[in-house]
């Protein structure tokens, strides 16, 4: 039976793939959950389908005015603000003597400046409450580096980093840091490279649905008080990294 979180969780990305696995799996414990992303049409109707529970607003992750915005939004509606999931994020792999210069500044725009975007909406009323939870949706790309994927690995990384020093400085601040595998997901759709994006097809053949991510960020916000899951990998059990 699913544990009711009486909660009010910010979810990012949540227009599609995990982001949008991780309102359908959160919605079901009665969550209260408020939802962005570009797409609105698509928030708008998830929001319809599940009901009061779930509100949503335009976000661009780039720019702090909106996430402040988002937040302000958030509290509004719900009167409190526990959770953020930052799981919005984009992966245009190209190997670096490419030199599409744009990909990379997209990618540390969405992926660490958006992280960063974040945690600044929600942090001061973090700790004035003295309580509250951040979970990043990074990648085992945070662990290793392949090629064609050095920036966006970087990108990971620092978000494995950011997270770890938001746990160090607050003690009673939540952290989680949800690392997948390959999940067959629209993120990647966006690579320019046919051959790596040919490469990126061949790999997914091995890989996990949204809904495995969405369980993994669950089961964290699930801990009791004191209780704090640092970090989840989760991979397809047959894959080879």
């Amino acid at each position: 039976m699913t544990k009711t979180i009486d909660k009010t969780v910010l979810i990012t990305g949540a227009s599609s793939g995990i982001g949008e696995a991780t309102v359908r799996e959160l919605a079901a414990t009665g969550a209260r959950l408020f939802i962005g992303a570009r797409r609105t049409d698509r928030l708008e109707a998830l929001a319809d389908e599940l009901g009061e529970s779930v509100s949503w607003q335009s976000l661009d992750v780039t720019d702090a005015g909106s996430f402040q915005a988002f937040a302000a939004a958030a509290h509004d509606r719900f009167g409190s603000i526990d959770v953020l999931i930052n799981n919005a994020g984009v992966m245009p792999l190209s190997p670096l003597a490419a030199l599409k210069q744009d990909e990379w500044t997209r990618m540390i725009d969405v992926n660490i400046r958006g992280v960063l975007n974040g945690i600044a909406a929600v942090l001061p009323r973090f700790v004035g409450q003295g309580s509250g939870h951040v979970v990043n949706v990074a990648s085992i790309a945070a662990h290793f580096v392949m090629p064609s994927a050095a920036v966006y690995c970087a990108t990971k990384y620092a978000v494995w980093a950011i997270t770890e020093g938001l746990r160090q400085e607050h003690d009673d601040i939540r952290t989680t840091i949800i690392s997948p595998g390959v999940v067959e997901t629209e993120l990647g759709n966006d690579i320019t490279d046919p051959d790596i994006a040919s490469a990126l097809t061949t790999w997914r053949q091995k890989s996990l649905t949204p809904d495995a991510i969405a369980r993994a960020i669950r089961y964290a916000l699930e801990q009791p008080e004191g209780v704090d899951i640092n970090e989840v990998i989760v991979r397809p059990t047959a894959a080879g990294m």
